[in-house]
């Protein structure tokens, strides 16, 4: 999905072999001013300030995938729609 957009990826990391920290989702958080929670078809969007560390988890206890920075929007899980407003 991201390829079709063009977007350029400045990093890209596994999920499963170097997964994010409490603190790097602090740091992504800081830089952020909106954030969009997705859960399948359903999204939320919250200030940086609002969100709990555990609103961006799922049901295992590790962040949802992907997390893309995008400006200051911050997308936690995946919803295409959002992803196409990125």
């Amino acid at each position: 999905m991201l390829d079709e957009t063009g977007a350029t990826i400045t990093e890209e990391r596994s999920a499963t072999k170097a997964p994010l920290t409490d603190d790097d989702v602090r740091a992504l958080l800081a830089a952020a001013e909106r954030v969009v929670v997705a859960r399948g078809r359903s999204r939320r969007d919250l200030s940086p300030e609002e969100t709990e560390l555990d609103a961006l988890k799922g049901p295992t206890g590790k962040y949802r995938a992907p997390i893309v920075l995008a400006g200051t929007t911050l997308l936690v899980g995946f919803n295409a729609e959002a992803l196409a407003e990125l």
